[in-house]
């Protein structure tokens, strides 16, 4: 279904002016990025104003090769994904959201300004690890020999790449193993790599809350250094990043869902844990009122790893959830404690405990149209909502149905994103609103 055949449309109003940014990649002027950029969202349903996507590409090739080492569902076809994640942003772009690219981000005035070129080099000196053989002698080499591993043989090499190079350099970590080998050039080389193989899922590697960007720490080992690409890009547009969870605590960006001033759902189980809650609620990172969590005591599976998952936000008022694991009854079921404050001065306390979590989202006075297992497990609450209910749907049924409901207000437009689910993500885990704009008065214009 096309926005363009709905009879009416919201204007939408931004309340701030969204930076200039040019589609190409190098060469244009630093100067839109030396002011900073605001960061925020305060409701699901607001108007998604900046996004950021990571487009698929050499990590996700390297993935592919065993997708089960890589958090993969199933194999994966990399050229439909590309055209799929294609098909993705330009779906944003038709709803006035920005979108930035992290490959753009990253080779973004590397042409022009040295600062951007050198920065881009420092990143990449620290992905790449040269190291010598097990079975070389270090006392027996000789200082021409152990220049061969030291970071100033390392920028040197850095300093000829072109910025293409040095981004593959950021994405597959390398690491070169060389010991001598008597001719030619005097050594031989073997490598390996550590592709970050789940960048393309930009919700996960921080949350964006009232009062800014918050880096997460995710919970699978292969997944850590993306936070640390993500910073580098969030540094780089100057957008605000107003804190990071340290160790011990995790936090994944799918758990995270944005209700308004007063209320924010943080899910907790198989990736997030109340560890980094008690961060957030201890420095003020939510800047909500209360705070909702929602705990997976029971479940923790894999189909259904964030909360993302199996609810979602797609209007002021409307929710989608999981039916299964709806009631007290459920085996499945989560429960919410809820964290309030009485003023922004006072910490949060633990107000209410263990309350059903669907019953919990009634009482904030949403409608909840439920989705059914096959539904949900084809994607069907991962949805996006780009602000007063558009929303992005990958699974066709879960689209049929969410406009069928006498609940739903907006408008779904499908999108195949098959070859991107293949990697456990549809449209919610591919993105991340670093802003949003509070909805406007609605204004009634025909459609051209």
């Amino acid at each position: 279904m096309n926005s363009s055949n709905v009879p009416h449309r919201w204007e939408r109003r931004s309340a701030s002016p969204v930076l200039p940014y040019s589609s190409s990649t190098r060469g244009s002027p630093v100067a839109p990025f030396r002011a900073p950029m605001e960061s925020g969202q305060e409701h699901e349903d607001d108007v998604a104003e900046v996004a950021i996507v990571a487009s698929p590409g050499l990590p996700k090739m390297m993935g592919a090769l065993h997708p089960a080492g890589s958090l993969y569902e199933k194999p994966v076809n990399l050229r439909l994904a590309v055209e799929q994640h294609a098909a993705f942003r330009r779906l944003l772009e038709s709803h006035s959201v920005r979108v930035y690219d992290v490959l753009e981000i990253l080779l973004k005035d590397t042409e022009r300004s040295v600062s951007a070129r050198v920065a881009l080099e420092a990143f990449a000196a620290r992905c790449l690890t040269y190291q010598f053989s097990s079975e070389v002698n270090r006392a027996k080499l000789g200082k021409a020999d152990r220049e061969m591993v030291a970071d100033s043989y390392k920028r040197k090499v850095l300093e000829g790449m072109s910025p293409e190079q040095l981004v593959d350099i950021i994405k597959t970590n390398p690491t070169v193993t060389i010991e001598p080998s008597g001719r030619d050039t005097g050594f031989t080389a073997s490598y390996s790599f550590r592709p970050l193989t789940n960048l393309m899922f930009t919700r996960d590697q921080q949350v964006t809350t009232r009062r800014g960007i918050i880096m997460a720490r995710l919970r699978a080992e292969q997944r850590r250094r993306e936070v640390d690409v993500m910073q580098f890009c969030f540094d780089k547009l100057k957008l605000q990043v107003v804190g990071r969870i340290p160790p011990p605590g995790y936090l994944e960006g799918g758990d995270f869902f944005p209700v308004g001033e007063d209320l924010c759902f943080i899910g907790v189980g198989l990736r997030s844990d109340m560890t980094a809650v008690q961060y957030m609620l201890e420095h003020d990172l939510f800047g909500t009122r209360r705070v909702a969590v929602v705990k997976d005591e029971r479940d923790q599976h894999q189909d259904r790893m964030h909360l993302d998952c199996v609810f979602n936000i797609i209007g002021r008022s409307t929710a989608l959830m999981f039916a299964g694991m709806m009631g007290e009854q459920s085996p499945l079921r989560r429960n919410v404690d809820e964290y309030a404050r009485a003023s922004d001065t006072e910490p949060y306390r633990a107000v209410r405990r263990d309350v059903e979590f669907s019953a919990y989202v009634a009482e904030q006075g949403f409608e909840v149209i439920p989705l059914e297992e096959e539904h949900q497990l084809a994607y069907g609450c991962n949805v996006l909502n780009v602000g007063a209910g558009h929303v992005i749907s990958v699974c066709s049924q879960a689209a049929r149905e969410i406009v069928a409901s006498d609940k739903f207000h907006g408008n779904v437009e499908y999108l195949d994103f098959s070859q991107c689910t293949a990697m456990y993500g549809a449209a919610h885990c591919a993105s991340q609103i670093v802003r949003r704009a509070p909805v406007p008065p609605m204004s009634l214009n025909a459609s051209s």
